[in-house]
C-alpha cells in the first residue's frame, strides 16, 4: 500500500483536529488552575508561567497530540483487521504507561540540547517520581482521547452503514428495473408469447401454465423483490419460474439439473442472483458447436460459507472474464451487489472449468453468526 492509499485509509484530519481540540482545552483549564494556585502561592515557583508554557508545557501538547494521532491510526487498523476487543485492551493498557515515559524522556533531551541541565544532573530517582506524580493524570487523559477516538470511527461507522442500506435499497430497485429491461427485453417476451400461441393449439395446458409462470415471474420481480435476502426456497421457486419460460422455447435442447442441500431451504441469501447467472449460462452458452445445454445448480455449504455453483458444458469464456462481467448488464449488476453487501470479500467467481467441459460460476457467501 502506497503512502496516499494508506492516508485516504487510515488517516482523518478531522479526528486529530478534534483531539488536539480537546487537549487545547483541557490545558486551557490547566493554565487557569496553574495561575489561581501561582497567585496564591499554594506551590514553590522557580520558573515563570511563560517559560513553563514554552518550555515545558508546549512540548508536552505536541508530544501527546503526535502521540495520539499515531493512536488514532494504529486503533483505525485494528477495527479494519478486526483484532479480538481482549488484545486491543491491553494493548491501550500499555500505551498509556508509556506516553509518561517518551514525556519524560522528550523534555529531558530538550533540557539537555539547550543547556538547561548536564547528564550529571539526571536523577533517575527524581525522574521516576516525576513519571509516578502525573501516572494517573496521563492515564485519564489517555482514555479519554481513547473515547473520543473510538466515539469518532464508531458514528463514521454507523453514517457508512446507513449510506450503504440507502445505497442497496436504491441499487435493489435498479437491479429489478435493469433485470426487465436487460432480461425481459420486447425479443423475450415476443418469443414467449409466440411460444405460447403456438402452444394453444398443440398443448393447452401447457400453454396455460407458461402464461402462469410468466405472470409470477413478473409478479415476484416487480412486487416482491424489496427485501434483500429472501429465502433460498424462494430464491429457487423465483428461479423454477423462469427455467419453466426458457424451457419452452429451448424444448429437449435444455436440460436442467439441480443438487439442493434441503437442510440450506431457510437460509436467507441475497434476492435474484441465481437467475441472472443461469440467464446469462443459457445465453452465452449455446453456439454452433454446442446446440444441446445442460446446465447443473448446486447449493451446498463448508463450515463458514455457503456455495452456489452453477456450471453448464456449452461454449467457454473467450475474452477477459472483467470484459465478460462489464458487458453483462445482469451479471455486472449482481456483482456490484454482492460487493457492497459483503465488503472486502471476494465472493464471486465466473470462469472456464478446469476439465474444459464448459463455464461455472461460484459464489461464496459467509455463514452469518
Amino acid at each position: 500500500m502506497n503512502l496516499l492509499k494508506f492516508k485516504r485509509k487510515y488517516i482523518d484530519g478531522r479526528l486529530i483536529l478534534l483531539l488536539a481540540a480537546f487537549y487545547t482545552l483541557y490545558y486551557i483549564v490547566f493554565l487557569l488552575k496553574l495561575s489561581y494556585m501561582r497567585t496564591y502561592e499554594y506551590e514553590e515557583v522557580h520558573y515563570s508561567l511563560i517559560y513553563l508554557i514554552l518550555h515545558v508545557y508546549l512540548i508536552d501538547y505536541i508530544i501527546v497530540i503526535a502521540y495520539m494521532s499515531l493512536i488514532a491510526v494504529s486503533t483505525k487498523r485494528l477495527i479494519v483487521k478486526k483484532v479480538p476487543w481482549k488484545k486491543i485492551i491491553l494493548l491501550h493498557l500499555v500505551l498509556s504507561l508509556f506516553i509518561g515515559v517518551i514525556i519524560q524522556a522528550t523534555v529531558m533531551l530538550y533540557s539537555l540540547l539547550i543547556g538547561e541541565m548536564s547528564f550529571s544532573d539526571i536523577d533517575i530517582g527524581k525522574n521516576i517520581t516525576r513519571y509516578m506524580y502525573v501516572l494517573d493524570l496521563n492515564f485519564l487523559i489517555y482514555f479519554a482521547m481513547i473515547f473520543i477516538i473510538y466515539v469518532y470511527y464508531y458514528i463514521q461507522q454507523v453514517r457508512e452503514a446507513e449510506e450503504k442500506r440507502g445505497l442497496l435499497e436504491a441499487q435493489l430497485l435498479n437491479t429489478r428495473m435493469k433485470m426487465l429491461k436487460s432480461q425481459l427485453q420486447p425479443h423475450f417476451l415476443f418469443n414467449t408469447l409466440n411460444s405460447i400461441s403456438s402452444l394453444i393449439d398443440l398443448d393447452t395446458k401447457m400453454a396455460r401454465d407458461t402464461i402462469a409462470d410468466l405472470s409470477d415471474f413478473l409478479r415476484e420481480i416487480l412486487y416482491h423483490g424489496d427485501s434483500k435476502f429472501i429465502s433460498l426456497e424462494k430464491e429457487l421457486t423465483v428461479l423454477e419460474y423462469y427455467l419453466n419460460i426458457v424451457k419452452v422455447r429451448f424444448s429437449d435442447h435444455l436440460i436442467i439439473e439441480k443438487h439442493i442441500d434441503k437442510d440450506l431451504m431457510n437460509v436467507r441469501i441475497p434476492a435474484l442472483i441465481l437467475q441472472p447467472i443461469v440467464e446469462n449460462s443459457i445465453k452465452h452458452g449455446y453456439s454452433y458447436d454446442h446446440t444441446d445445454l445442460r446446465i447443473v445448480i448446486s447449493v451446498t455449504s463448508d463450515n463458514k460459507h455457503i456455495i452456489l455453483k452453477v456450471e453448464n458444458d456449452g461454449k467457454p469464456i473467450s475474452q477477459e472474464l472483467e470484459h465478460l462481467i462489464d458487458k453483462g448488464v445482469g451479471i455486472s449488476n449482481l456483482k456490484e451487489r454482492l460487493t457492497n453487501l459483503y465488503p472486502n470479500t471476494d465472493c464471486f467467481t465466473m470462469r472456464n472449468k478446469p476439465d474444459g467441459t464448459g463455464v461455472e460460476t461460484i459464489i461464496r457467501l459467509p455463514k452469518k453468526n
